[in-house]
């Protein structure tokens, strides 16, 4: 069967999956999305027997039909391979009963490389098949771990630029020493002053700006994202969650069939999609269960049916989730409208206008997947602090919010079953936030000289991302307003 994309809003013809990769977001301003979720055609005893890479073709062949069978193994065979430090990819680990999938063993140490190794294979792929003859400029938004993990993917890519835009004074000091110094010819790096969603509006601005796509093809220049925006970021992300469910089969922890529940750390909300996603097309998930920080407009959207990013943005210690405009919050918002774009697109305007709306009851009803809470820094350390002294397991700040919210589903509902808590990046990323949380002795060392303290109490050796840009220069320094990005962008592709 195959699978087309339409976009949210509904102002598009349907495209192919590889079409609505290279273009990333819709013209109208929608978010590309499949006609129909396909069902798993391999049952979950198949899944069981195999690798990572073998669960990626037999997932994303369903979604990416426009693929020949020998172009999306070779995205796949590129991507998952020996930048990744296990052979398993994604490896669960089992801790103080509930199993954590460990998805930041790829070469920038947090979730995002589970997607971004493999979207510079499949952008480059679905250019050649439609015969773009432009450079592609991937514009991406970052929080922090989006930015080093598209950079990484795409630095000296044939055909392609990269430019990310980060706030300044909004990642921890290693997300923005991964970035800065980063290398490549086509790669650039901005701190912008404003947070980061203010970062991806101005993304989503140049997106839709008509004059500039005009001067960029005079150029021969087309813009497409790395962000979770772009489809072929949200459809790799679904693989690892039937990856982990395959494999808790194959350790006998559950019998084929048998429901778990999926926790996730959330802001921009693609990777409880995916897991969402995952669940609409055959896995046997119970309940998709939110985790929000301090920023937790999610958290009142569950329980209120209203979504308002009215209200002060807070900077916290888990930074990639400091977000109070979830975009792919627009899919599922989609989804439960029945697929009715005019009353997306109304939603989404609201939103852009008054900064809010409020789904109907009709639409609320259809949230019964979705448990939603959030965990305050306090708990987020608590959190860190008690999980290391009782099993000498370590967790980012951000794993750590999803685990302390778990623990209130817990307690809330009475609810036993087997949990899965994605695990989105090493605790290496952040090692003032964990050491902290665990000794206030930590508190005057530098972020380096903690990761030697990490890796004394943790057994974990410092990943190969850290040591190599230690002493490494910076490369980008460049800084604008959140205003002066269009500016920004035009300067970085005239110099080219």
């Amino acid at each position: 069967m195959e699978v087309l994309y339409r976009s949210t809003r509904g102002n598009e013809e349907s495209v192919s999956a590889s079409k609505a990769i290279l273009e990333g977001l819709a013209s109208d301003g929608g978010l590309f999305v499949p006609q129909a979720l396909p069902s798993f055609d391999k049952t979950l005893d198949e899944f069981a027997q195999m690798d990572y890479r073998q669960t990626a073709y037999e997932v994303m062949k369903l979604l990416l039909t426009d693929f020949t069978e020998e172009e999306l193994r070779y995205c796949i065979d590129k991507a998952y391979d020996g930048k990744f430090d296990t052979e398993a990819i994604a490896p669960l680990a089992e801790v103080k009963n509930a199993w954590y999938l460990e998805l930041f063993h790829g070469p920038t140490i947090a979730f995002k490389d589970m997607a971004l190794s493999i979207l510079p294979y499949l952008m480059t792929t679905a250019a050649k098949k439609n015969q773009i003859k432009n450079e592609i400029v991937i514009l991406t938004a970052t929080s922090g771990d989006t930015g080093k993990a598209a950079l990484a993917g795409f630095a000296d890519v044939p055909g392609t630029r990269i430019m990310v835009f980060y706030p300044k004074d909004g990642v921890s000091p290693i997300q923005e020493k991964q970035m800065v110094t980063q290398t490549g010819a086509n790669t650039r790096v901005i701190g912008i002053h404003g947070n980061f969603d203010d970062a991806q509006s101005g993304v989503k601005k140049l997106f839709a700006d008509k004059e500039l796509a005009a001067w960029m093809e005079e150029r021969g220049y087309q813009f497409s994202s790395a962000n979770s925006i772009n489809i072929g970021r949200l459809v790799p992300q679904i693989v690892y969650y039937v990856y982990a469910y395959a494999q808790l089969v194959k350790e006998g922890r559950i019998k084929a069939g048998e429901e778990i529940n999926v926790t996730v750390p959330t802001g921009n909300f693609g990777n409880i999609l995916a897991a969402y996603y995952a669940k609409n097309m055959g896995l046997p998930i119970k309940k998709l269960i939110c985790a929000s920080n301090d920023n937790k407009v999610l958290y009142d959207f569950f329980r209120t049916g209203a979504y308002d990013r009215n209200r002060d943005f807070i900077f916290t210690t888990s930074p990639s989730m400091d977000i109070l405009i979830s975009s792919n919050l627009e899919r599922l918002i989609y989804r439960i409208a029945g697929e009715d774009a005019a009353c997306n697109a109304s939603l989404m305007a609201a939103l852009a206008g008054d900064g809010k709306y409020e789904i109907t009851a009709e639409m609320k009803e259809k949230l019964g997947d979705f448990y939603g809470n959030y965990a305050t820094q306090e708990e987020c350390a608590a959190q860190i602090r008690s999980l290391y002294e009782d099993t000498d397991y370590v967790l980012d700040p951000h794993t750590a919010v999803a685990a302390a919210v778990y623990n209130k589903y817990k307690e809330e509902t009475g609810d036993t079953t087997k949990t899965v808590i994605a695990s989105t990046a090493s605790p290496y990323k952040f090692t003032r936030t964990v050491l902290s949380a665990m000794d206030e002795k930590y508190a005057d060392m530098d972020d380096f000289a903690l990761t030697e303290e990490l890796e004394k109490i943790s057994g974990v050796k410092i990943p190969d991302a850290i040591t190599k840009i230690r002493n490494a220069p910076v490369l980008h320094n460049i800084q604008c307003e959140k205003d002066g990005m269009k500016q920004a962008v035009m300067e970085f592709l005239e110099k080219q």
